[in-house]
């Protein structure tokens, strides 16, 4: 390996939105989970026993847990908290990066020589942050939650906190043989570093696909082929399998005449106050960065009081950084430092806010659609998503979304617009991490898809070739070919093929929602196909073909 690498420590708090709530809700063994966009992003130790994981449906997760406590996702709840695991790492290290609330990251080089070695330093931030939280009430036990991984790079650094029981020191040159036997699924949060986090989702599955099912096998392909079969992406992906550095390649230090500062005059003692500020800096900053075509990853946000009080913290985001992402965690870092504890909290008013660009890219611009813009588009009809929801209700826009299921009418259902996030949503059933077509779903109907699903059922006959009723029994045996169709007691019209039959036993645990059906897909002599079922001796048309 002749890139140099910058050895990393990495503090992860797993399950930080169940850990960061107040007084510290799941600690206790009680079921809990955050959710958003109708999506559970962190559950409770208790809660996973009972099956609840990350990603899971609401239903979906009440369902395993009745007892399950439900809490709206704060982003500002979680930052405020983790102040407190911030200021116990920071006692042993300058300059602490932050990507999002629950996982911070520095680096080791001198901290590391003064402690008497990774494994030493590593131990005492684990002590520090697990003490930390204990005293401030949010865990009544640490273990578990609190991992310490230090590896050369913060990608390996990530990946060992979230694979240790307490603290992972991957020995120096070593990051390719720890990272070979890991599956392929971790790249996620490395290249969403990179700032690759929707097509780094749909990378990953791919390669799933191809049989590349651990990083090792990603690490053993030419760099060039998988360069050339996967663009830039794939080689992030590619250079995270072989033990570096995540960083784009573009990277720059960016000019000094980017920083900007103000000066709070009288001192702001609350958070409104200085985030007011702070928005102003921001998009100044922004302005700054877009003039001359750079993009901000990594910015510097220092706060000074008029006590000489100083608290700097190094932001990350996935991507870059916009005015309004810059301002939120500006807001965040006061927010845990002016609402602190007696003992760490300001004596005095801000005085001073300073935002510098420590680390910027080119600009990658944006995409535009054909006929005048695809954001423009998307904010209109997020207004007039608003606005229908004040007229009729909140409930009044609704989107689809696959649902699963054996029959055409199953597999779709509609939730109201506020239920979900349209920006991440996907409702294309194969592109889906968690599919709707994941469970086997015996019974159910191969593609084509039908074009029309009637809303009720059209009843109809279906005859063999001696006008005697079509059947079938228990075992799914049909009791003679389908010759004939009349719809609604409509004329008879000849069958010239037919598929199936496709038997469904459903819920059968339950006596009052068991249903036992079958379903055909057949074609008359003009051309017309239907799908039809076929349930307690009745028949009945559920869709139709193109």
């Amino acid at each position: 390996m002749n890139e140099r690498v910058v050895r990393t420590l990495v503090v992860r708090c797993r399950d930080w939105p169940v850990v960061a709530l107040d007084p510290g809700l799941g600690s206790a063994g009680e079921a809990v989970a955050v959710v958003h966009a109708n999506r559970v992003v962190a559950a409770s130790g208790a809660a996973r026993d009972e099956g609840v994981d990350v990603g899971q449906r609401r239903r979906e997760a009440q369902g395993r847990c009745p007892g399950l406590v439900l809490v709206d996702h704060d982003p500002d709840r979680d930052a405020r908290a983790f102040q407190v695991v911030a200021a116990a790492v920071e006692v042993f290290a300058p300059r602490l990066e932050l990507s999002h609330p629950g996982v911070c990251a520095v680096a080791t080089r001198g901290p590391s020589r003064y402690f008497g070695g990774d494994e030493a330093l590593a131990a005492r931030v684990h002590r520090a942050v697990a003490s930390s939280l204990v005293d401030a009430g949010a865990l009544v036990d640490a273990d578990g939650v609190v991992g310490v991984g230090v590896a050369d790079g913060p990608f390996a650094a990530d990946l060992a906190a979230r694979v240790a029981a307490g603290t992972l020191v991957v020995p120096p040159g070593a990051p390719p043989a720890f990272l070979a036997p890991q599956p392929v699924r971790a790249l996620g949060p490395g290249l969403a570093r990179a700032g690759f986090a929707g097509a780094g989702e749909d990378l990953i599955d791919v390669l799933g696909r191809l049989g590349v099912r651990t990083l090792g096998d990603l690490a053993a392909l030419p760099v060039a082929d998988v360069l050339a079969r996967f663009g830039h992406e794939g080689r992030i992906a590619h250079r995270l399998a072989r033990g570096l550095d995540e960083q784009p390649p573009d990277a720059r230090v960016p000019p000094p005449q980017l920083q900007v500062e103000a000066e709070l005059d009288p001192p702001a003692e609350r958070v409104d106050t200085a985030a007011f500020v702070a928005k102003s800096l921001a998009d100044e900053l922004h302005a700054r960065l877009e003039h001359l075509g750079l993009a901000c990853t990594r910015v510097l946000v220092r706060a000074e009081t008029e006590h000489g009080e100083c608290l700097e913290r190094l932001w990350r985001h996935e991507g870059a950084l916009t005015a309004g992402a810059i301002a939120d965690r500006v807001r965040w870092q006061l927010d845990g430092w002016l609402n602190a504890s007696a003992a760490a909290r300001p004596t005095s008013g801000i005085t001073l806010l300073v935002l510098a660009p420590d680390e910027v890219v080119a600009a990658k611009g944006r995409q535009l659609g054909f006929w005048g813009g695809e954001a423009e588009g998307d904010e209109r009809a997020a207004r007039a998503f608003a606005r229908v929801q004040g007229m009729l209700g909140p409930d009044a826009v609704s989107v689809p979304e696959w649902r699963g299921g054996r029959g055409p009418s199953d597999q779709i259902g509609r939730v109201p617009v506020h239920a979900v996030d349209l920006s991440r949503r996907d409702l294309h059933p194969d592109r889906g991490r968690r599919a709707w077509s994941s469970p086997p779903w015996p019974g159910r109907v191969p593609r084509p898809s039908p074009a029309t699903v009637h809303a009720e059922p059209l009843p109809c006959e279906v005859v063999d070739r001696g006008g005697v009723a079509v059947s079938v029994s228990g075992r799914g045996v049909v009791s003679a070919a389908p010759a004939r169709l009349s719809v609604r007691g409509g004329a008879w019209v000849e069958l010239e093929g037919w598929a199936g039959p496709w038997p469904a036993d459903e819920r059968w645990w339950d006596a009052s929602t068991h249903r036992r059906r079958a379903r055909f897909q057949v074609v008359d002599v003009d051309g017309g196909a239907r799908l039809l079922t076929v349930e307690g001796g009745r028949w009945w048309v559920e869709a139709t073909y193109d």
